[in-house]
């Protein structure tokens, strides 16, 4: 794994070196798409304590509430055409630039360039103590799950794929990651998967609670 030191650098000539780029995208989702340029939400860091996680606002707001009118099981996770994403959003999530506000995070040493994806604080109160193993480590900005499938695999692939990068870190794995990410920032749009493991175990926690 990359030493905190360089990850905190690293973040720091990135948002250098990208601001440009940043601006330019902070213009676009202004002018598009009105105000509120980030989204801003809780996220479970190291050891499952929560922060507040940076991206580029990619949906209309109240998502979350929107998805209850629209009959959309799993708040946090994705349909087909989903009516939420915003004229930008479906261009940043496919490309992972809606995630460079996250350079911020990984320069306050709450995340890191390479790591499980932040879950939010809901999905992470369901977790088993096998999958909470992926909080042994800091997020990243991207990871091997990311590089090996992303959205186009399910939750139990992705948290085996977390739990082999906890056993398996190293310096040279992380630079291997951060190599394929960047290989493939434009990609197609994946299918979208119903997150049909976190919508189960809300379902059960509710009838335990009934």
């Amino acid at each position: 794994m990359l030493g905190e030191g360089l990850n905190r650098l690293a973040a720091a000539l990135a948002l250098v070196l990208l601001s440009p780029v940043i601006l330019v995208i902070a213009a676009w989702i202004r002018i598009a798409d009105g105000p509120g340029i980030l989204f801003v939400q809780d996220r479970a860091g190291l050891g499952g304590v929560p922060f507040r996680m940076l991206k580029f606002r990619t949906m209309v707001h109240d998502s979350v509430a929107l998805s209850a009118e629209l009959g959309i099981t799993d708040p946090f996770g994705l349909v087909e055409n989903d009516p939420r994403i915003t004229r930008c959003g479906a261009f940043l999530r496919r490309t992972s630039l809606d995630e460079l506000p996250q350079l911020v995070n990984v320069l306050c040493g709450q995340m890191r360039l390479v790591g499980p994806r932040p879950d939010v604080l809901p999905q992470v109160a369901h977790y088993s103590a096998e999958d909470a193993r992926r909080l042994e480590v800091k997020p990243g900005i991207t990871g091997w799950a990311q590089v090996n499938g992303r959205d186009d695999i399910d939750w139990p692939q992705r948290f085996a794929l977390d739990r082999w990068y906890v056993d398996h870190r190293s310096p040279a794995l992380d630079l291997r990651i951060l190599w394929r990410t960047v290989a493939t920032l434009h990609r197609g749009e994946p299918p979208v998967h119903i997150d049909e493991l976190n919508i189960q175990r809300a379902a059960e926690d509710v009838r335990r609670a009934a």
